[in-house]
């Protein structure tokens, strides 16, 4: 029997080293799709609510988790699973699992944590793309589904279903970021991983490489994510954007 060519290992996060970083017709591709679904998703929830909306969320929330799922049992089937890179302990993972929390319930704080992390992380990916994986591979297709997933729900939840950041949100956001890569650290020494990149910046090709060396580009992030978290939330602290008082919902006769 031959003996298999040596495999890129797959991460959960898309944190394992990349054989480039530029755009490419199928990268472009996928943020095109992913960027007419999300327009088209706000704009109709906006223009036309109803109980419509409730069911797209929904949907939305089990393709998030369906794919979660299934790259554990893809990666376990191929033998690639292992603790350093198998724990759902990168940002889009559990930025993924929040969003589809959000969509299913729509609870403020969850929806918050989708929108953020989704706009000032899952962008960052899908901008600069991991390329080992092309179409229709599978790693590429669950790449752009968490990725771009993320983003969709986050702008979904905020403009389409009018669930809005709350006052303060921006400090509720920073300070659950930093617990969560808290945990992570804690995981990097156990495991030997490189989870939320804070034991090295990765394969290269990111925005990571322009923030300084190890251990300064952690604090270059943490001072990055409250930057985009404050750009982010500034529509809705100065008029920009409506904010509802209460999530647009189906209306029903009385």
């Amino acid at each position: 029997m031959a003996v298999p060519r040596r495999r890129p290992r797959a991460t959960l996060g898309g944190s394992g080293r990349s054989e480039g970083r530029v755009a490419s017709w199928d990268h472009l591709g996928a943020v095109g799709v992913a960027a007419l679904l999300c327009a088209g998703l706000c704009a109709a929830a906006r223009v036309r609510p109803g109980p419509w909306t409730g069911v797209a969320a929904r949907v939305l929330a089990v393709v998030l988790v369906g794919f979660l799922v299934a790259w554990q049992v893809v990666t376990v089937a191929e033998g690639r699973w292992s603790a350093t890179n198998g724990l759902m302990l990168d940002l889009c993972p559990v930025s993924a699992a929040t969003a589809a929390a959000a969509l299913w319930t729509r609870r403020p704080l969850l929806a918050e944590l989708a929108y953020f992390w989704g706009c000032a992380g899952s962008v960052q990916g899908l901008i600069t793309p991991d390329r080992r994986w092309h179409f229709p591979e599978f790693f590429y297709v669950q790449f752009y589904v968490i990725h771009a997933g993320v983003v969709v729900a986050g702008l979904f939840l905020v403009i389409g279903l009018g669930l809005a950041p709350r006052p303060h949100a921006v400090r509720r956001v920073f300070a659950l970021t930093l617990a969560f890569a808290g945990v992570c650290a804690v995981a990097d020494v156990v495991t030997g991983g490189n989870y939320m990149f804070l034991r090295d910046q990765g394969g290269g090709g990111t925005l990571l490489d322009v923030m300084g060396p190890w251990p300064w580009y952690i604090a270059t992030g943490m001072v990055l994510a409250l930057v985009l978290l404050t750009l982010l939330d500034a529509p809705f602290r100065h008029g920009g954007v409506r904010r509802p008082t209460e999530p647009l919902r189906p209306t029903t006769p009385r």
